[in-house]
């Protein structure tokens, strides 16, 4: 898939350690998009929780429609809105407003919902999220598409119900679902021929998984008369990069023990085990993350693509394992060296350089001789004037 020009991006949920004012953690996170869009990164994601005391963002439809006024190219989506715990009706009438707002910048992405202690305050058994999103997705499709939807299941009641206002993206707002471990996502995402985001990590183990998910949204697709197309998938992956490896491993011993902490204390899903004494290493040792420099991460990348055959974004997940100052010097770094050479963006200024080495002997005789051309005309017309006079 090298013909693929890979996009760039984040997903935030965002973490933020708990011993932090939250009113300016929440305004870094603005100044990462404004900063983002700057870089020329293609889009960001941003998560939705209510329990945890790490994930502060509730919700993301109004922390995007307030980035918005602050960015002017980034694309902003929900990364995810948990399906389950929204009527379909009210949330796919919120998204039309917000791709109005944005003048079409706003994505839609949805999920079942990834903390447990979020559904069960709000009397959602967690084993019945998956039907509950699938139930939900029908309808904000539906009327995505200009129907008119009537649909009764145990948890919403919609009846006769058409949105007011045509989303501002035609034919509709890009939608994507989230797959991580379960093959329900990608099932879901290729039914309706939507986008999928991969969640979860990108070791060996996981892109294997990540993998085979596509595969079953190829599948699903094409049987639902859909053509898949990789440049609708997204992966996250987790990156720290530094001008050395040593600085990028010292950058992070500021915050990844919190963040180690917090999947161990807190979240239901492992990324970092219990047990493991040093992060960093663990880490780097499993293919986990890619920490390092920007060839590092360049190589990393590489083989991302070639194990899975290609996809169409590299989302970072955002975080803050080094200082803020440290944070942002990462990105620049991925902008400058990294993207680049995924979006084939410095390849014709390398050719045009290397034919300017490989002519230069002719281009400096051709020079030289252009100006002694110029010496000698002048000359010329200086001794038919003092002939005259």
């Amino acid at each position: 898939m090298s013909e693929l020009y890979l996009k760039s991006g984040i997903f935030m949920a965002p973490f933020h350690n708990h011993d932090e004012n939250p009113t300016l953690s929440m305004e870094r996170d603005f100044e990462l998009l404004e900063h983002l869009d700057r870089l020329n990164y293609h889009e960001a994601w941003i998560g939705e929780h209510h329990s945890g005391g790490f994930e502060l963002i509730a919700c993301p439809e109004m922390f995007i429609a307030a980035a918005a006024q602050r960015t002017r190219h980034i694309r902003l989506g929900t990364g995810v809105v948990s399906l389950p715990y929204h009527n379909p009706f009210m949330l796919a009438d919120r998204m039309v407003q917000l791709d109005h707002m944005t003048r079409g910048r706003a994505m839609f992405g949805v999920g079942p919902g990834a903390l447990v202690h979020d559904a069960l305050k709000i009397g959602i058994d967690p084993s019945d999220q998956r039907q509950m999103m699938e139930e939900s997705f029908d309808v904000v499709v539906r009327l995505m598409r200009g129907e008119t939807v009537s649909k009764k299941t145990d948890w919403f009641d919609i009846t006769d119900a058409q949105l007011q206002l045509r989303p501002y993206t035609r034919p509709t707002m890009e939608l994507a679902v989230a797959a991580a471990r379960s093959p329900s996502g990608s099932v879901l995402a290729g039914k309706y021929g939507v986008g999928m985001l991969s969640i979860g990590g990108t070791a060996p183990a996981q892109m294997e998984r990540h993998t085979a998910n596509w595969g079953l949204y190829e599948e699903t697709a094409r049987a639902s008369g859909y053509t898949p197309n990789r440049r609708d998938w997204r992966v996250v992956g987790f990156f720290h990069i530094a001008e050395t490896r040593e600085q990028a491993r010292q950058n992070m011993r500021f915050g990844v023990q919190a963040f180690a902490n917090y999947f161990r204390d807190v979240a239901t899903f492992p990324i970092i085990p219990p047990d493991v004494a040093d992060p960093i290493e663990w880490l780097i040792e499993t293919g986990t993350a890619c920490i390092g420099t920007p060839d590092d991460a360049v190589a990393y990348v590489e083989r991302l693509m070639q194990g899975s055959g290609g996809f169409g974004v590299l989302c970072e997940l955002a975080q803050n394992w080094a200082d803020w100052e440290q944070t942002k010097r990462h990105y620049e770094l991925m902008a400058r060296f990294v993207h680049p050479h995924f979006q084939q963006s410095r390849d014709l200024l390398r050719g045009s350089y290397d034919y300017a080495v490989g002519h230069r002997a002719d281009f400096v005789g051709r020079a030289s001789a252009a100006i002694q051309k110029a010496i000698d005309q002048h000359a010329a017309r200086q001794g038919k004037k003092e002939a005259a006079e």
